[in-house]
């Protein structure tokens, strides 16, 4: 009599399952501190006539905050695109520099899965992958970028983003005027908390004041809001000159 075999036991899958979820779940603090923002936002673009299909739309296929703001605050009818198209060009072009950064750690990854990674990817998303890459590089993992809890924290960023927005819309005229209570304030107010976090003194921000400068003689000399486009090109133009005087 033959004794019995044992059997194999598999665990590859529920550890996948478990490399996802440890992303969703170690971004809630995150996910929760879009909640405001992202009703903001949909609450401004549907006083702007946007529909509620068409806010999801929006932050769905840009998925960027901040350029997302600024083309719903410049949103008039009928509206200025190219002006508009500029802002958001400019606004996401900090993720050439961080999809840079993340690409080596992409690169043994075939484009079926390498594109939608950046796709997803935003600021948190970003940090929040290179953070756990680097401690899983201390821990002497051979693959440093854990794509699975990547992909984790970005589907649970960009879902919160995305359907919080839709709600905002629903919501929003409802709500009435949003200046009214404060709300328009959301973002210009973190937008200063990141100033803050950035600052490295009065020499580095050198940059900075010549764009406030350039930004507010534009906007009292040329109707619009072209201010804005000065403004950050002028920055980044002060910013070059002055990296090459140190």
């Amino acid at each position: 009599m033959s004794s019995p075999q044992p059997r194999t036991i598999t665990t590859a899958p529920k550890s996948r399952r478990s490399e996802f979820w440890r992303g969703p779940t170690a971004a809630l603090p995150v996910m929760a501190g879009f909640l405001p923002f992202a009703m903001v936002l949909g609450a401004q673009a549907s006083q702007k006539g946007f529909s509620p299909l068409e806010v999801p739309l929006m932050t769905g296929l840009n998925f960027g905050g901040g350029s997302e703001f600024a083309a719903v605050g410049l949103w008039s009818s009928p509206p200025h695109v190219l002006l508009i198209v500029a802002i958001t060009l400019l606004i996401n072009s900090r993720h050439l520099l961080m999809g840079a950064v993340l690409a080596p750690l992409l690169q043994h990854l075939p484009r079926r899965k390498a594109l939608p990674a950046l796709f997803f990817m935003c600021d948190e998303s970003w940090a929040m992958g290179l953070a756990d890459a680097r401690e899983r590089a201390h821990a002497g993992k051979t693959v440093a970028l854990s794509l699975r809890y990547y992909l984790g924290v970005s589907v649970g960023l960009y879902l919160t983003w995305v359907v919080f927005t839709g709600i905002g819309a629903v919501v929003g005229p409802l709500i009435g005027d949003i200046k009214a209570y404060g709300f328009d304030m959301a973002f210009p107010a973190v937008f200063l908390v990141l100033l803050r976090g950035m600052w490295k003194g009065m020499r580095a921000s050198r940059p900075w004041l010549v764009s406030l400068l350039t930004a507010a003689a534009t906007y009292l000399i040329i109707p619009g809001a072209w201010y804005v486009v000065v403004g950050a090109l002028s920055g980044l133009g002060a910013a070059y000159v002055m990296a090459g005087e140190s």
